[in-house]
């Protein structure tokens, strides 16, 4: 799995010009599920996101995890995370899984993540979507589950 991590001051996805989850203060995560991926790396990624430490503290330091911070999370499936572009001009989603186990893994991710006590909110999964956010810093962070 792959996640490409926005902390935000606020966000929201919109489908077909409604919106389907908004938070306001915490992170946006957008969500790549790749062939190999399972309950391992999903818990694996849950754990670690919700537990890192990109929030100030009253010194301004970067001591606080989302559930120090209470904040929430608006989860985006983004299956272009696995597009390789180093041959060609078009990328390739070979990486990518196919949509029944993907869609699987992601919620099953964010299952995990409202367990460990966070707000999570999605977006469509398989969608056109757009999502608008707010960046906080900005703070964009890359996580795999891969070692």
């Amino acid at each position: 799995m792959k996640v490409v991590l926005q902390r935000s001051k606020e966000a929201s996805v919109t489908v077909d010009g409604e919106t389907v989850g908004q938070i306001n203060s915490g992170l946006v995560l957008l969500v790549g599920v790749t062939h190999e991926d399972g309950e391992t790396e999903a818990a694996y990624l849950a754990e670690k996101i919700v537990h890192l430490r990109i929030f100030e503290d009253e010194e301004g330091k970067m001591n606080r995890s989302l559930l120090d911070a209470g904040g929430a999370i608006l989860s985006v499936s983004q299956f272009t995370l696995y597009g390789d572009c180093r041959k060609g001009r078009r990328p390739n989603f070979m990486a990518a899984a196919k949509g029944e186990l993907a869609k699987k893994v992601y919620d099953r991710f964010n299952e995990l993540l409202e367990e460990k006590g966070v707000h999570v909110e999605t977006g469509q999964f398989g969608a056109m979507m757009d999502v608008a956010l707010v960046n906080d810093g900005p703070v964009t962070l890359i996580l795999e589950s891969n070692k």
